[in-house]
This record gives structure tokens, C-alpha cells and sequence, in this order.
């Protein structure tokens, strides 16, 4: 269970961190702070239900295309959290794209390094 709890905080955070990595590399993205924490929360809840569900759509019907989930997935859930009102908004097209793109590699990096550093850091502790 603790584990799980530690999952989910890091994909959260890693969540954030793109968010706000887009919002400063991106002119045409924007994260308005009043709806900020809402739009993080849903981003995070949209991209872990949607990861599997879309992954598993494709694998049936389009397995050629089983490298881009993670950026469809991405994208789906940018666009379901710009839905709520004071979060999230997205100027053009292609900062949509660029927007996914940036945050598909911040989350992708974050959920690879961080379950790392303090799984790591739980089983020393637990091991002492």
C-alpha cells in the first residue's frame, strides 16, 4: 500500500513538473494558478486511466502504432483537463502538440528516475 501511495504522489508531482515545464517553454500554453491544482489533479487521474485504456485499444486495432500511446495519451489528457474552467489553455495547434510532447518526456522521465531514487531510499532504510 505504501508503495502504491508513493506511485501516485510521484506521478502527481511528475504530472506538475511538465505542467509547469510546458507553461515556461511554451509561449502559447498556459497554467492559470487559480485552477492550477485541479487541472494537475485531472491531467494525472485522465493520463493513468487513459494510458492502459488507449494501449489496449491500439494493440488491438492499430499495433503499429504502439510507440505513440504514451503521446496520444498525453494529448487526450491535456485536452480533457483544459475542459475545467481556470486550469489549463492552449493557444494553437501546435503548442497543443508541442505541450504533449513536453510533457509526455518530463512525466516519462520522472516516473522512470524518481520510483528509483525513493523505492531506493525505503528499501536501504528497511534493510538498516
Amino acid at each position: 500500500m505504501v508503495r502504491f501511495l508513493i506511485r501516485a504522489a510521484i506521478f502527481v508531482v511528475t504530472a506538475a513538473l511538465g505542467l509547469l515545464v510546458a507553461m515556461w517553454l511554451l509561449p502559447g500554453f498556459h497554467l492559470e494558478w487559480a485552477g492550477g491544482l485541479v487541472a494537475i489533479v485531472v491531467f494525472a487521474i485522465a493520463q493513468s486511466v487513459l494510458a492502459p485504456f488507449i494501449f489496449n485499444l491500439a494493440r488491438k486495432y492499430a499495433s503499429a502504432v504502439l510507440g505513440g500511446i504514451g503521446l496520444v495519451s498525453t494529448l487526450v489528457a491535456l485536452i480533457i483537463a483544459s475542459l475545467f474552467p481556470g486550469g489549463i489553455r492552449v493557444d494553437d495547434f501546435v503548442t497543443w502538440i508541442l505541450a504533449a510532447l513536453v510533457v509526455w518526456l518530463v512525466t516519462a522521465l520522472g516516473t522512470w528516475l524518481l520510483p528509483l531514487i525513493f523505492l531506493k531510499k525505503k528499501v536501504t532504510a528497511s534493510r538498516a
